[in-house]
């Protein structure tokens, strides 16, 4: 009988730590998802609840990139999206919307506000089609200093409507030497000015993400101090198409995702400042880019994806566009098969990058003296 009650008690205990290690295991899970040059990137809590940042392309590619999409979402396990965060109303960010939203049930539409960079089409859709959308579940406007409330997660809305947080995260606000490189241009805003930046926190694991915010608007968030500290993960903005040593060289991620395009994003200029990044190990591309050419693309396994019309070689030089107002000739297609990114992060910082197209995974343990 004593010997039963031991063995009971033990079998007991054994899964009793089984549930507690299956619940101490349980990740963030970020999908970055191949919209060809636009944004669609899917967060899952460890609680099962998701916020999806943007829907990629409008016209042809909504199909596309709406299947893509769900995609992740059936990978992900998800039966509806909770959150949908649209950054700001360009096609390539929101163009997906209605299509997506005819697959899959959407609880929360979140955007900056109105519109401040008129055009028929959107405007059209935006006062018809996206109001019909949230007039039949929530609607919410964010401003920064807002939080998106995902149980696990803290979600800061650090920019939304042309302005930014002007409280540090935690702690003092640091010096930011690398302002003193530049000087904001005098252009007129549009709605790249407007997006919605989210800075997400994970126990010990941090990932910024914001949208196509402009350099002028980057400026305002990052200098004189720094108020955001450092991440692990950046998503790079605006596509890596620009990038600004006062906003990744303060942040100091040790891991970059480029959401680019085949030749949309990945400019010598912009990599150059990714790649001498203090602390930085690695570089994902979600395409390999013309722009990029091989000199400054990273390796083959750290890209998901090329494009239809494989070739023998891949230019060694970037693609040189024409001069303003010339035509260059149509970027490479892809519109066949999309792999994506899982990074799956947990709460003491460690966290790993998947490659979907090869399996290749790497993971990036806590480093002291980050964050």
């Amino acid at each position: 009988m004593r010997t039963t009650i031991i063995f009971l008690l033990a079998l007991v205990l054994c899964v009793a730590a089984g549930v507690a290690q299956n619940r101490a295991a349980k990740t963030l899970d970020i999908y970055v998802v191949d919209v060809e040059g636009g944004n669609a990137v899917l967060f899952v809590a460890p609680s099962g609840e998701s916020v999806l940042i943007d829907s990629g392309n409008g016209g042809a590619g909504a199909s596309r990139d709406a299947g893509r999409i769900m995609a992740a979402v059936r990978d992900a396990g998800l039966k509806q999206i909770d959150h949908l965060i649209t950054t700001h109303y360009h096609g390539d960010h929101i163009g997906g919307l209605a299509e997506l939203a005819s697959r899959v049930t959407i609880q929360d539409f979140i955007d900056h506000g109105p519109n401040t960079q008129p055009n028929p089409v959107m405007d059209q859709f935006l006062q018809n089609g996206y109001r019909e959308l949230y007039s039949k579940t929530k609607h919410t406007i964010v401003k920064p200093g807002d939080k998106v409330p995902v149980s696990g997660l803290d979600w800061r809305v650090v920019t939304a409507a042309g302005a930014v947080l002007k409280t540090p995260l935690s702690g003092p606000a640091r010096p930011n030497p690398a302002c003193a490189n530049f000087t904001p241009s005098d252009v007129a805003r549009t709605e790249d000015d407007q997006s919605v930046g989210s800075f997400i926190t994970f126990g010990k694991f941090r990932t910024l993400h914001l949208g196509d915010l402009t350099l002028n608007r980057q400026f305002e968030l990052m200098c004189p101090n720094n108020r955001l500290g450092t991440v692990d993960l950046q998503i790079a903005a605006r596509h890596g198409n620009v990038n600004a040593e006062f906003l990744t060289h303060a942040l100091q991620p040790r891991v970059i995702i480029t959401n680019n395009g085949t030749r949309k994003g990945g400019q010598p200029e912009a990599m150059k400042i990714f790649f001498s990044s203090p602390r930085l190990e690695d570089l994902w591309q979600i395409h390999f880019s013309l722009l990029s050419g091989q000199e400054y693309a990273v390796p083959g396994m750290f890209i998901a994806n090329t494009y239809d019309e494989q070739q023998a070689a891949l230019p060694v030089a970037p693609f040189t566009l024409p001069p303003q107002g010339q035509q260059a000739p149509p970027a490479p297609e892809h519109n066949g098969t999309a792999y994506y990114f899982k990074v799956s992060a947990q709460q003491d910082g460690t966290f790993t990058v998947t490659n979907t197209r090869n399996s290749f995974s790497k993971t990036y343990k806590p480093v002291s003296g980050g964050n």
